[in-house]
């Protein structure tokens, strides 16, 4: 019988809270992008004891240590299930900070007690090298250097500008007033009497005209305007031979101008249609919203982590870029704490919480690594057309295809893609961009992905003859030409999407 809404929802619930800590760690983890996940293992590393770095050198050391000592280390890892020695609490009914009443300093002065102590049992970690000391600090700077810096936004460029004149203090702040009232596009829209309020005097309106007409004349040009001819009038050059005639267009014809009327408007304003052709080329350089090139959003820094590359066989391979991602290991200090037997115990319940915790992070890092792979190259291995022909070549793929065949749930495959990008002989993208929805061939054969289609008519556009460009419908019959059944809605869509006009807007008039 089938499921209600609520009992699905209810359902769902319920498996949510049978959730492990470490189950939503690694989710958690597979998600983080390469630069979120160097930080949150950094972080770990500050607060956890257990938790350090393991340098190329020290993995020889790691590969000599002998039976007994991995069985301590199997012992410190899963500690929470021993009871040879005392019986631990239930850690999985009590709140994690019970193991932090302590505080890091006295963990650390517990571990450096125990260090002096039994100094002659304790595999400690070597000392850091001046080059491995040197390459960390170039990395962090390198780390820095890829961040994003906060862009200015349009306030602080018209600001900025008014140290140019030579005003009045009472002009100066009128203007920063009206800066800061712009809306995104640039534009004041309001009258100086809503923006002054009712109560304002003849006084305050003058000095706000004086300071509105100083914000239009600052960069970039069309700020401060109340609409868009306006805007585009103040944009036009008193030195171009066709200022004249685009005072008038934009005066009277921007809608015929939107539609391609070329012919009708110059008729109608009695100028020869070229010089009407030279006037619209201008105009279309013009910035609508001056306003629009300033964005207070940071954007975001993009580190390819999958590298796509073909081998001496022709098939392309996916590697992963980590020298950036800190190898981790489990303190040798931490685990021979846990075999002394005189050691204090509430101490031993700490080290077993901290090596719990670093083991889990271990484990999710490889297992995001893995995952990673898996999905990367199941994927690459369907789409291997698109990197060697092109966007056109790029074959239709659900996520659940993916699932499917590296045997994880859609979810999993979603968390793997999820603000990863690639680094390929076809350029840098995200990983969901080798996602694509497709349509069905008229032959019945294999569908073609939706970007394809789109290249496909972008292709068709750009070698059309513009005198006579094609109509919605006539590359409907060329794309069904090549087996590709398009309704003409969707080839609409696909314009609209593409920033293709219609075909009366590609049009090129004859003189």
């Amino acid at each position: 019988m089938r499921l209600t809404l609520n009992q699905e929802l209810r359902q769902e619930q319920r498996q949510e809270l049978r959730l492990t800590p470490q189950m939503i760690q690694s989710m958690e983890i597979l998600q983080l992008p390469q630069l979120q996940l160097e930080q949150r293992i950094n972080q770990e590393l500050e607060k956890n004891p257990a938790l350090e770095l393991q340098e190329p050198d020290d993995e020889d050391k790691e590969s000599s240590i002998d039976a007994d000592d991995r069985d301590a280390d199997h012992e410190a890892n899963y500690a929470i299930e021993d009871s040879t020695e005392e019986s631990p609490p239930n850690y999985e009914h009590e709140p994690e900070m019970q193991f932090e009443r302590a505080g890091a300093t006295e963990e650390f002065s517990i571990a450096d007690e125990f260090a002096q102590n039994y100094s002659d049992t304790i595999d400690e970690a070597p000392v850091r090298s001046q080059n491995w000391l040197e390459e960390q600090a170039a990395r962090r700077a390198d780390a820095f250097a890829n961040i994003a810096s906060p862009g200015e936004t349009l306030q602080q460029h018209l600001e900025a500008q008014l140290d140019w004149f030579d005003i009045s203090e009472p002009v100066r702040e009128m203007a920063k007033r009206i800066i800061h009232h712009l809306e995104p596009s640039g534009y004041f829209a309001d009258s100086l009497e809503d923006f002054l309020g009712e109560e304002h005097t003849g006084e305050e309106r003058e000095l706000a005209a004086e300071a509105l007409a100083l914000v239009k004349r600052l960069e970039p040009v069309g700020v401060g305007s109340k609409d868009l001819r306006e805007c585009l009038l103040l944009q036009v050059n008193p030195g171009s031979e066709y200022a004249g005639v685009l005072r008038v267009l934009i005066a009277s014809c921007l809608e015929d101008i939107a539609a391609n009327r070329l012919p009708a408007i110059a008729k109608r304003i009695n100028f020869p249609l070229d010089t009407v052709q030279g006037a619209v080329a201008e105009l279309r350089q013009f910035h609508p919203r001056p306003g629009a090139g300033f964005d207070t959003r940071t954007a975001a820094v993009v580190v390819p982590e999958i590298y796509v590359e073909k081998n001496e066989s022709g098939k392309y391979l996916v590697r992963l870029e980590e020298k950036h991602i800190p190898r981790l290991r489990i303190s040798r200090l931490c685990q021979d704490m846990l075999k002394q037997q005189n050691f204090p115990k509430d101490a031993k319940q700490r080290i077993r919480y901290n090596i719990g915790s670093a083991r889990w992070l271990i484990e999710a890092v490889e297992q995001r690594r893995e995952t990673l792979l898996r999905v990367s190259q199941a994927i690459v291995d369907h789409q291997t057309g698109f990197f060697e022909k092109g966007q056109q070549a790029l074959k239709p793929l659900k996520m659940q295809q993916i699932a499917d065949i590296v045997g994880m749930h859609v979810t999993t495959v979603s968390r793997a893609c999820d603000e990863k990008w690639v680094s390929s002989p076809r350029g840098i993208f995200p990983l969901r961009r080798l996602f694509a929805g497709g349509l069905a061939t008229a032959d019945g054969g294999e569908d073609v992905a939706n970007d394809a289609v789109r290249s496909k008519i972008q292709e068709i556009v750009d070698k059309e003859n513009k005198k006579a460009p094609l109509s919605d419908d006539a590359i409907v019959q060329m794309l069904k030409s090549e087996g590709i059944q398009v309704a003409r809605r969707t080839i609409a869509k696909y314009r609209d999407l593409l920033g293709i006009p219609s075909s009366r807007g590609r049009r090129q008039w004859e003189t």
